[in-house]
């Protein structure tokens, strides 16, 4: 058997196991080591696998944020709250569905600004969180500070001004989502309607849903569902998707806020 004969330079050095010399090794180190790039780390054999196997390695994305419920076929429907662009949200139907996005939202944790002019309404969530110290705070309508979202500390600003919700003078941006909560219909709806991304409907009157129907080029399909929808059922529409989502509350959401209700 033939043999390999033995690696040597011209100064008879052996050399580092990759070819290079040592004394050329201790002399790149100290060079990388002036120019401030540190010491050299380990040298390791580059991770492979077999073509067969790819399909195996895959990665979660797209689908993390806040799980609002499921859908028709039992899926959860996820809604991404957490951006790093504006993301505005319409939701026409009851105070019972955005308080549980907003507590799930503040389990993400998403710092919570509900902007209200019934504040009754939200101080048992208050307390249940804290005092307002753990991700949610209530504010007059109007008397939102500058919430100084980042990736680190996202916000949902939760705007619950009844029938003619203001100009807000806190808005969607970069991490900062704003939910807007209409009761019914409205002269503001249209407006509303489109600057949201994303449109959630609950039940409402056979009237409202013709006029929706129009305002937002819903098949009749879903004109002559939205008044038979049960409590805690939302049309969700996204450009041309539309997904139907039961919210099903944990046994602690029930607790504090009661069972699915359309009417508050």
């Amino acid at each position: 058997m033939r043999t390999m004969p033995t690696m040597t330079t011209r100064a008879g050095q052996a050399p580092d196991g990759h070819g290079e010399p040592q004394s050329a090794t201790r002399q790149r180190a100290r060079s990388l080591l002036r120019t401030g790039f540190g010491l050299i780390g380990p040298r390791h054999a580059r991770h492979s696998v077999p073509v067969e196997q790819l399909d195996a390695l895959a990665l979660p994305i797209g689908d993390d944020g806040v799980v609002i419920g499921v859908d028709s076929d039992g899926r959860p429907a996820v809604l991404g709250v957490n951006r790093p662009t504006p993301y505005d949200i319409l939701l026409i139907g009851g105070l019972w569905t955005a308080q549980v996005m907003a507590l799930r939202a503040a389990a993400t944790g998403a710092r919570v600004a509900v902007e209200t002019g019934r504040p009754q309404a939200w101080l048992q969530m208050v307390h249940a969180m804290g005092g307002g110290q753990n991700g949610l705070a209530v504010y007059e309508v109007g008397r939102v500070p500058p919430q100084g979202a980042s990736a680190g500390t996202p916000v949902l600003v939760v705007r619950d001004c009844g029938m003619r919700p203001p100009r807000g003078r806190v808005v969607s941006g970069p991490w900062q989502s704003v939910l807007t909560l209409l009761p019914y219909l409205s002269p503001v709806a249209p407006r509303l309607i489109r600057q949201a991304r994303l449109v959630g409907v609950q039940r409402i009157s056979p009237d409202e849903a013709v006029e929706l129907g129009r305002a937002m080029a819903l098949p009749l399909a879903d004109v002559e569902a939205l008044p038979t929808l049960a409590d805690g059922v939302t049309l969700w529409c996204a450009d041309r998707d539309r997904r139907y989502v039961m919210t099903q509350p944990t046994d602690a959401e029930i607790g504090l806020l009661g069972t699915p209700r359309r009417m508050d």
